[in-house]
C-alpha cells in the first residue's frame, strides 16, 4: 500500500500538469513560476539545512571505524578505514562519496545449513546494492551536468563533450544516451529490491518509495520527451533561458510533455531539503565519517562540563534513591536494614 499510495502521487503530479499546461493553458505558471519558486526554496531549504547540521555540536571523536587504529609501531593501520589524521580522513571522504565505499564493504545475514543439516548463521557479501546505486547515482549526476547546456549560451567546451561522449553508441535517431540506460536500470533494481526482499519492504516507508517513484518519472518523462515526443530542443531551451535571464515569455511551439517533466523536476526541488536526499550535503558533515579516530593521541575534554556540578556516584545515588528503590524490587548494594 505504501509504493502504491506513493505511486499515485506521482501520477496525480502527471495529471495536475498534464491538465494544467495542456487543457487549462496554464504553460507560463508551469514554464516559470513554479520551477522560480520550488529553486528559491531548495536553496534556502538545503542551505538552512546545511547551516542547522554544520552548528550541531560534536564534543568528542565518534567515528565510525572498520580496520586497525594506529597504536604502536609495528602493528600495521588501517588509514583508510581508521584514519588518525586529517589527510587521511579526507581520503577516506573522497572513497566514501565517490566510490560508496562503505556499501561496497556491506554484507548480509543469511541462514546456511552444515553437512548435519544444523542452521548456521553466515555473512556474505552483498555487492548489487553497491552497483545498483552507483549506476543510479552516477547516472543522475550525468544528466545533471549534461542539462546544464539548456542553461548557457554558449556550451562550454566541457559540457559538449560530455553530453557527445554520453550518446557516442549512437543508437537510434535520436541517439540513445548512456546516463539514461544507467539512472533507469539503477531505479529499477533499487524498486525491485524494494518489492522483493521482505526484510526491506517491511521497514520501507512512503518517503522511501516516494522519491523513487518521482526521480523514475522524470527519467521517464524525459525519455518520453526525446524519443517518442521528439520536442524541438531549441524551444525548450528558450524557455529554460527565459527562466534564467528573467525573460519570461509565452511558451511557443512547446510539447506539454515538456511541462509534465519540468513540473516532476520541480516538485523534486521542494521536496529535497525536507527529505533523506538531503543525505548528498549531509555525508560532508557526519560526524562518523569526517573525524579522524585519534582518541589515543589526543585529550578531549567535555567543554560544556560545569564545574559547579559535582559528579554523583552510584553510591551516593542510592543513598538517595534507596527507599523508592527497595519498594520497587530494583537491586541494591545495601537494603535499608543494611544501610541503617
Amino acid at each position: 500500500m505504501k509504493a502504491i499510495f506513493s505511486l499515485l502521487m506521482v501520477l496525480a503530479l502527471v495529471v495536475i500538469a498534464t491538465v494544467g499546461a495542456g487543457a487549462a493553458k496554464m504553460q507560463t505558471i508551469f514554464a516559470y513560476c513554479i520551477p522560480g519558486t520550488a529553486f528559491i526554496i531548495f536553496v534556502v531549504g538545503f542551505v538552512c539545512k546545511i547551516i542547522s547540521w554544520a552548528k550541531s555540536p560534536v564534543p568528542f571523536r565518534i567515528p565510525t571505524t572498520g580496520g586497525q587504529q594506529q597504536t604502536l609501531d609495528w602493528i600495521p593501520q588501517n588509514k583508510w578505514d581508521n584514519p588518525s589524521t586529517g589527510p587521511q580522513t579526507f581520503i577516506r571522504m573522497a572513497l566514501e562519496v565517490l566510490t560508496f565505499r562503505s556499501l561496497f564493504r556491506n554484507t548480509k545475514v543469511v541462514l546456511k545449513h552444515d553437512d548435519g543439516k544444523n542452521p548456521i548463521v553466515a555473512y556474505v557479501s552483498a555487492k548489487w546494492l553497491w552497483l545498483f546505486a552507483i549506476l543510479f547515482h552516477y547516472g543522475f549526476f550525468i544528466v545533471i551536468v549534461r542539462h546544464m547546456r539548456l542553461f548557457m549560451q554558449p556550451v562550454p567546451a566541457p559540457i559538449a563533450f560530455l553530453d557527445w561522449s554520453d550518446s557516442i553508441l549512437q543508437i537510434l535517431t535520436p541517439s540513445i544516451y548512456i546516463s539514461d540506460l544507467l539512472i533507469l536500470g539503477g531505479l529499477t533494481m533499487l524498486l525491485a529490491r524494494r518489492f522483493t526482499d521482505a526484510k526491506v519492504r517491511y521497514i520501507s516507508l512512503v518517503n522511501d518509495y516516494f522519491p523513487l517513484f518521482l526521480i523514475l518519472g522524470i527519467a521517464l518523462s524525459g525519455v518520453y520527451m526525446r524519443y517518442v515526443a521528439k520536442v524541438d530542443i531549441m524551444s525548450i531551451k528558450d524557455v529554460v533561458m527565459g527562466l534564467v535571464t528573467f525573460n519570461y515569455k509565452v511558451p511557443a511551439g512547446v510539447d506539454v510533455s515538456f511541462f509534465v517533466h519540468l513540473f516532476l523536476v520541480s516538485t523534486l526541488l521542494v521536496y529535497f531539503p525536507f527529505s533523506k536526499l538531503m543525505h548528498m550535503g549531509g555525508v560532508f558533515l557526519s560526524p562518523t565519517r569526517n573525524m579522524p579516530n585519534d582518541t589515543r593521541m589526543v585529550h578531549y575534554e567535555n567543554v560544556w562540563n560545569n564545574p559547579a556540578i559535582k559528579p554523583h556516584s552510584y553510591e551516593a545515588y542510592e543513598d538517595e534513591f534507596r527507599e523508592p528503590m527497595f519498594e520497587a524490587g530494583l537491586p541494591l548494594e545495601k537494603t535499608p536494614e543494611d544501610a541503617a
